[in-house]
């Protein structure tokens, strides 16, 4: 997805020569790879000459919501305390990084909060 939108579209071969994976996945892999995120609906393709070239449909915020909200569900019963606490835990934080969460957390507004207790109690 990151060269997708790095690019805003690209073939296969060019999602292939953008990775800075070592070895390079195969072709096939990365095609594979690819069909999967546009059945979820995270991509799209267009015919390019022979190849295809693939464009993202989901910006990166709404990839990490739909990622962090999959996360929450499935492993942290719905509680950002949990997942943020799990984080802390195994992560290192610097005293820099640890100040702009406090500053985050006063700023999450309160009906957020409120709306997904209302959301866990279902």
């Amino acid at each position: 997805m990151r060269v997708l939108w790095h690019r805003e579209r690209a073939t296969v071969g060019e999602v292939v020569e953008e990775l800075n994976d070592t070895p390079k996945p195969a072709y096939n892999t990365v095609l594979t790879m690819l069909r999967i995120l546009e059945r979820k609906g995270y991509v799209m393709h267009e015919k390019e000459g022979r190849a295809f070239a693939f464009l993202p449909i989901v910006d990166r915020g709404q990839a990490r919501l739909r990622a962090l909200s999959h996360l929450l569900t499935h492993f942290f019963d719905d509680s950002p305390a949990e997942i943020v606490l799990d984080l802390l835990g195994h992560e290192e934080a610097d005293r820099a990084e640890l100040q702009r969460m406090r500053e985050m957390i006063e700023q999450v507004p309160v009906t957020a909060v409120a709306r997904r207790k209302v959301r866990s109690r279902r």
